[in-house]
């Protein structure tokens, strides 16, 4: 099916080992909704012609100016693109061989062997993506790393769908403030069992703007998560984050939902 659009964010979250499955996340978006810059990440599979060769791991790397470059690519188009960020570049260098394998088994198998958060890189994430935007997971070192990220993410994504002008014609600039962490870290009990927000289904008043969730389950066949959404969302959503459009304050509101 591979539905291109980018109207819904799937998210199924693993705390216990830290990481997320995304469908309708791209590098792009990631990238400009962290919390802090990303300045240095090594390529495990890619299709990148700006990156620096490192003799010791015997792979590239970006700096924050490739960084910069690799945000305009069409990354997608890459099929995939796996990445993991670190610290310094003396680090890669004293990489040994079973770490380097460990790197590239992640790269090649997209999970881990052991947890993927090294010392020697003091990584944050790690990124593995097939198709960038259709299947994308990603572990953080910090699960509140990532309830910060997504309280970026949904109002970025909320930007573009609602076009305002003026009497005079001239587009309304609208300024959404980032969702506290706090207001994510409320649905992390239904973002581990597999949830859909969908954008095409924002609804806008004078007073606020209100956001519809799902439960779906969990999914690594993204075709097969889109058909289970297509499915559900005819029924009322099991949460709803919302925007009150006059105190610019978020909050969350999650029925009462039986564990899947």
């Amino acid at each position: 099916m591979k539905n291109d659009s980018n109207d819904i964010l799937y998210m199924y979250m693993q705390a216990s080992e830290r990481f997320v499955l995304f469908n309708g996340l791209n590098f792009r978006e990631f990238v400009n909704s962290l919390p802090n810059t990303l300045d240095s990440i090594l390529l495990l599979k890619h299709q990148f012609d700006g990156g620096e060769y490192n003799l010791n791991v015997l792979l590239e790397s970006a700096s924050s100016e490739a960084i910069a470059k690799l945000v305009k690519e069409n990354v997608r188009a890459y099929g995939d693109f796996c990445w993991i960020d670190f610290e310094e570049a003396e680090g890669l260098d004293e990489l040994d061989g079973r770490e380097i394998a460990e790197l590239l088994y992640l790269g090649h198998a997209k999970t881990h062997l052991d947890p993927p958060f090294f010392r020697k890189l003091n990584n944050q994430f790690v990124y593995l993506a097939q198709d960038d935007g259709w299947f994308n997971k990603i572990y953080f070192r910090s699960l509140s790393t990532y309830y910060m990220m997504l309280g970026s993410l949904i109002p970025l994504k909320l930007e573009p769908l609602k076009v305002e002008r003026t009497w005079l014609g001239i587009r309304k600039k609208k300024e959404l403030t980032s969702i506290p962490a706090e207001i994510i870290a409320s649905l992390a009990h239904i973002l581990t069992e597999g949830l859909v927000f969908s954008f095409r289904d924002v609804k806008y008043t004078r007073t606020k703007i209100e956001i519809p969730a799902w439960i779906v389950g969990d999914y690594l066949n993204m075709d097969e998560m889109h058909d289970s959404f297509s499915d559900r969302d005819s029924k009322e959503p099991d949460a709803f984050i919302i925007f009150n459009r006059k105190e610019k304050i978020w909050e969350s509101v999650i029925k009462n939902t039986p564990s899947s």
